[in-house]
Formats: C-alpha cells, sequence, structure tokens
C-alpha cells in the first residue's frame, strides 16, 4: 500500500474520482443484466507508491490491466490480471533489485441497492458509487499481499559476511577469516611479542637444547 497510508474505506473510494479515469471505471454501458460481459485493457502510471516498505512498485512506473467485467445479479464482477514493475532493496545484501509481480484478481462490487450492499459491512466488500468502480484498493490489497515481507534480489542471495560486511556475491568461494579460539586469544600476543620470539624460533631452541644433551650424554659414556 501506498508508503505511510492504508487502504482508503471500500464504500466511498470511488466517489472523490473522476469516473472512467486512472483506477476508476465507468461501468454504465455494462448495464445490468445477468452476464453482460465487456473486456477492458488499461495501462496505470502511478501518481504513489504502492506496496512494502523493502519492495513495491514505484512512482511513475506503469500498472498494466487486462480484465473482464461481467453483470451479475448483486453488481459487477471484476476478473483478469494486474502486471507491474516493482523496486526494492533485498532483505540479505542490501543490494537495490528490480523484477516485476504478476497477479491475477477476483472481486465482486455491490450495487448500492443490493442484498449484498445491505447485508454487508463497509470494510467487507466493495460498492460501486455512481455506475463506477474503483479499483484501486482492490490493486494495493493485491500487491500488498502478493510482495514477500523479506524480499531477495534472487532466490540463492547469500547475503553478506558476517565478519566483513562484504557481499558474499562479489567475495568469490576463497573468502574467509581466520578465526581464534577466544580461549586462546591471550596467548596470541606471546607468538610476536619482543624478546620472546615467534612459536617456530621457541620450538627450534628447543629442538638444539636437546640434541646438545644428548651428544654430552653419549660423551660422558
Amino acid at each position: 500500500m501506498p508508503a505511510g497510508s492504508g487502504s482508503a474505506p471500500r464504500q466511498s473510494s470511488a466517489a472523490r474520482r473522476e469516473p472512467d479515469a486512472a483506477f476508476v471505471l465507468d461501468v454504465r454501458s455494462l448495464g445490468r443484466r445477468a452476464g453482460t460481459m465487456r473486456e477492458l485493457q488499461r495501462t496505470i502510471t502511478t501518481v504513489d507508491r504502492i506496496g512494502l516498505d523493502l519492495v513495491g512498485v514505484p512512482v511513475g512506473a506503469e500498472i498494466e490491466l487486462d480484465l473482464q467485467l461481467q453483470a451479475v445479479s448483486e453488481g459487477v464482477l471484476v476478473t483478469g490480471t494486474v502486471a507491474a514493475p516493482i523496486e526494492g532493496e533485498c532483505s540479505r545484501c542490501l543490494e537495490p533489485f528490480t523484477d516485476e509481480v504478476h497477479l491475477r484478481i477476483t472481486e465482486l462490487f455491490a450495487y448500492p441497492d443490493s442484498t449484498t450492499e445491505q447485508t454487508t459491512d463497509d470494510d467487507d466488500a466493495y460498492r460501486m458509487i455512481d455506475d463506477t468502480i474503483d479499483l484501486e484498493p482492490v490493486i494495493i490489497d493485491a500487491i500488498g499481499i502478493e510482495l514477500p515481507l523479506q524480499p531477495l534480489c534472487s532466490p540463492d542471495c547469500a547475503g553478506l559476511c558476517a565478519e566483513c560486511g562484504v557481499r558474499m556475491a562479489i567475495a568469490g568461494s576463497e573468502h574467509s577469516h581466520e578465526i581464534l579460539d577466544p580461549r586462546w586469544a591471550g596467548l596470541a600476543k606471546f607468538a610476536t611479542s619482543p624478546g620472546n620470539g615467534s612459536p617456530d624460533t621457541g620450538a627450534a631452541t628447543a629442538t638444539d637444547q636437546s640434541a646438545e644433551m644428548a651428544s654430552n650424554m653419549t660423551e660422558e659414556k
């Protein structure tokens, strides 16, 4: 849904919009004879962002509608497909990405004097206003449900290195860090402290002393 706002009330959303413009459809030509149908294709340019915090349809994007309107006893049944580009931020590696969302909608817009209109709460059914139907709340809700709460730039995104924060996608398979056991961290300073020599030097000195002791014992015999 648009950032920072919720869906508009279902029963009054069309009343504030111009008929047959953007998301609002004028259905007077459809009539009320049950079974009457009408095909509709429309491209809508968004003026507000639609979606979730990390991913959504950006402002200025084109939403493609391919719909079928059918008059039924209780109202106008709208079915069809919606396609739109999306932009987001990967929840693993934090990189921006683009993609497309494709979804199907099936929604009934109740006539003002229908049983559905009289027996349902305002938030439980969409309604026609002055022979118009407003698809915006339908599409906002459908896109919000379709988009993931934790979007990914790719299904196999490896995310960031836990040690240095570099993206694993560019770090390569050889990327690694030598992790010192914290129990031995205190001894690390002795390996490089002046005067103590390196571990290799210490090992060589011990070996020389052992050889000298063995030689002395041999001479005494």
